[in-house]
């Protein structure tokens, strides 16, 4: 499976194309909510388009704002696919400058202002994580909060105490799945149990 990543934080471009004005402003988005508040956010009502796409998984939608169909919404979702991006929403919004620029001139314009957006903007990968429950006894605890706490990639997310341990609830990506399991179970030789909900 090919990596995916997303943006580490919004970002924008500008261009200029025949007296035209296209800002593209790009964002990382947790879902379809996230999304159209971001496009409500970046559209400017005094602007001629603002024409946008965003993406989640297998689930993605664009928009062409008045332009001919399939010369902008579709050309910046391309933009997103492009650079292997998910997780994102971008706008890109035209001032018309007076001179036409034809389907294949949209195209460039709004496909290009959006993935010179993409392309300046800092990425992060994206890794798919499970989460998991540790039941552990108090005289186990600290020894495996310590070595959980040193893997690369595991968080803990809550713990709640109970009158012999506690337990912890944890993520971790999912390639590590058997390293975690298997090194917790080591740590304390079977004491402690692990449920992963995947």
């Amino acid at each position: 499976m090919a990596a995916r990543f997303t943006l580490v934080e919004p970002a924008i471009a500008r261009q200029d194309i025949k007296k035209s004005r296209f800002v593209a402003a790009a964002a990382p988005v947790a879902d379809e909510a996230a999304a159209k508040d971001f496009i409500a956010a970046q559209s400017d009502p005094e602007a001629n388009h603002n024409c946008w796409a965003w993406r989640f998984g297998q689930s993605y939608r664009f928009n062409d704002d008045g332009e001919p169909s399939g010369t902008a919404g579709k050309p910046i979702l391309a933009a997103i696919d492009g650079q292997g991006l998910d997780g994102i929403a971008v706008v890109v919004t035209r001032w018309f400058g007076g001179i036409l620029l034809g389907s294949g001139g949209l195209i460039r314009a709004y496909g290009g202002t959006a993935a010179l957006c993409l392309r300046e903007a800092g990425k992060v990968e994206l890794v798919e994580t499970a989460t998991a429950s540790i039941t552990c006894p108090f005289s186990d605890l600290m020894r495996v909060q310590a070595r959980l706490a040193a893997l690369a990639g595991v968080q803990m997310r809550e713990q709640a105490f109970t009158d012999k341990g506690a337990i912890l609830t944890i993520s971790a990506p999912k390639s590590e799945i058997d390293g975690v399991t298997r090194l917790v179970t080591d740590l304390t030789s079977g004491r402690a149990l692990i449920r992963w909900d995947r």
